[in-house]
């Protein structure tokens, strides 16, 4: 009787085992076929976002050959042209990967519901197991003895039970590992969903980037008439009007009262700061560099550091902060300022300042984490190419107002900008990782 006992028990066993799995061996082929073909598109599009990254390194090469030419009309109808389609292969490059982090998020959900399919047949082959071993542990190991005749039969039993035990731990160590497995691909796609709600924002801005070319096009061959003559005249008013600008903006500056306090901001040396590029190419300094002692700024040192990159080159917050504010001087007309910019503040007393933007990413009020997208690289206000500039203010010694606020006689009028005394500036290399 009782061998009949360990005979049932061991079939249990199998069945237990083998059952669920020929049950669901046609649900788990399908998923498992499934995730196969998903995997494929993603190496697909791997590699298509390879073949668009060639694509915009030649545009990015293409860009620095034609922004060396003398500014002509022609060339800067080149450089806005070369410039369209470089951001064109932005967006193809930003909306593959859009596609490829859809493909990862529907291949990880097909995971996830195999697991948890998985860990259900598994709990229930347990449960099973323990419902059954539980039903004769009341027995003693003398009173399974004395039911047998021979001790043979009774070392068979003790051992077919120790197996169908052992059998159990090892189930129970696959569910661990299993429920380990679920909260890892849960959690890579949660990654995946938040990547796709950056990326999603990245395209639009993008988008934006390629209105703001096709705009600019349009703006300059409708000022100059497509004359070469009336495009150097326009060159040179921009010069003038900007050197203008700079001495109004010094004698505002040299006004504003301030005192620093050394120890109310991070001690120079220290990297407080992230890049705000990927790419960084570093095209003047802070201070008295040879651009500013040419008479660029009228005899006044260069207030921020520049980092050369095409336009639509996506700007990081190089650390967590709030954005105090952003403005555009090229809404006024005659206002060769900032261009598009933005102003943060950051909790270690310090603040920075974006400009020459293509397209504004954050609203003032705006809190950002490091590394968050805030903006894209740009030619607006007064450029003499596309480039980041990055300035670093004391954040008490800089405020946003409008010119007129301070009566200046300026063309910028109406304009919101940042305004610092000249000791709330300070060299942005002084607290950035080392080139």
């Amino acid at each position: 009787m009782r061998l009949k006992y360990v005979q049932r028990m061991a079939a249990f066993f199998v069945g237990a085992l083998v059952l669920p799995i020929l049950v669901t061996i046609a649900p788990e082929v399908q998923a498992a076929t499934e995730v196969e073909r998903l995997q494929q598109q993603i190496s697909d599009k791997n590699e298509r976002l390879q073949e668009i990254e060639a694509e915009i390194a030649e545009y990015e090469a293409a860009l620095k050959e034609v922004g060396a030419e003398k500014s002509t009309l022609q060339s800067a109808i080149n450089k806005l042209n070369l410039e369209r389609q470089k951001v064109q292969s932005d967006i193809r490059y930003t909306q593959n990967k859009i596609d490829n982090t859809d493909l990862e998020i529907s291949k990880l959900s097909i995971e996830i519901t195999d697991t948890e399919a998985e860990i259900l047949r598994n709990e229930a082959a347990v449960k099973e197991i323990i419902r059954n071993l539980y039903s004769k542990e009341d027995e003693s190991l003398i009173e399974v003895m004395l039911r047998h005749d021979n001790l043979s039969d009774f070392w068979n039993e003790v051992e077919s039970l120790e197996t169908i035990r052992n059998s159990m731990s090892e189930r129970v160590s696959n569910l661990l590992d299993l429920k380990l497995s679920l909260e890892g691909k849960k959690t890579d796609e949660t990654i995946r969903k938040e990547e796709l709600l950056v990326l999603k924002k990245q395209y639009d801005g993008q988008q934006a980037v390629l209105e703001n070319n096709k705009r600019e096009k349009d703006d300059l061959l409708e000022a100059t008439k497509n004359e070469e003559a009336a495009y150097q005249a326009q060159l040179a008013a921009k010069q003038a009007a900007r050197e203008q600008l700079i001495k109004e903006v010094r004698a505002i500056e040299s006004e504003l009262q301030f005192i620093l306090d050394p120890n109310s901001i991070p001690e120079k040396g220290s990297v407080v700061f992230a890049w705000p590029l990927k790419n960084v190419v570093l095209t003047q300094r802070f201070g008295y560099t040879r651009f500013a002692l040419s008479g660029a700024y009228s005899g006044n040192a260069h207030n921020g550091i520049d980092l050369g990159a095409p336009v639509g080159t996506t700007i990081y917050a190089p650390l967590s902060g709030t954005v105090r504010n952003t403005g555009n001087t090229d809404a006024v007309p005659g206002c060769y300022s900032w261009g598009k910019w933005l102003l943060i503040d950051h909790p270690n007393g310090l603040s920075t300042l974006f400009a020459h933007l293509s397209h504004i990413g954050v609203s003032p009020g705006e809190r950002v984490n490091t590394g968050d997208i805030v903006g894209y690289v740009g030619n607006t206000g007064y450029s003499t190419g596309p480039h980041l500039h990055y300035t670093l203010y004391v954040s008490e010694a800089v405020q946003v107002k409008r010119f007129n606020e301070f009566k200046a006689s300026t063309n910028c009028g109406a304009a919101l900008s940042p305004f610092s005394a000249i000791e709330g500036y300070l060299d942005p290399l002084d607290y950035l990782p080392t080139l």
